[in-house]
């Protein structure tokens, strides 16, 4: 198995800066589309777990605008050509938070099969 090969890597990193673009921007269309449409995808949230494509579109559908964030510390890991990690830190104002996500390659192109965002205490 290739680890982060670059033209992988490439294609990750294209896709988390565009989900992070949809994030910051609330395009909720666009949020929804990024994650994997199967009942195997799983969200954990700061204060919801969200089992499925169906209730992660839910939340996402009803989920107000987040506050603009700065990304810190972000390490994308590629394993062959069709799995990928992404892990990062986030500020949004004195809230640091952390959160990491499973990419998978789909016949859809690259999607989120899992993903987890915390918070650190103060």
């Amino acid at each position: 198995m290739h680890i982060n090969d670059p033209r992988i890597l490439a294609e990750i990193e294209a896709v988390f800066a565009a989900y992070e673009q949809a994030l910051t921007n609330n395009d909720v269309t666009a949020l929804i589309d990024f994650f994997w449409q199967s009942p195997h995808a799983v969200r954990y949230g700061a204060t919801e777990n969200l089992y499925g494509w169906e209730q992660i579109s839910a939340f996402r559908k009803q989920r107000p605008a987040p506050a603009s964030r700065t990304l810190l510390n972000t390490v994308i890991t590629t394993y062959g050509e069709d799995y990928a990690n992404t892990s990062t830190e986030f500020m949004r104002g004195d809230v640091h938070g952390r959160q990491s996500q499973s990419w998978i390659r789909t016949a859809q192109g690259w999607k989120i099969a899992a993903a987890h965002v915390s918070f650190l205490k103060p």
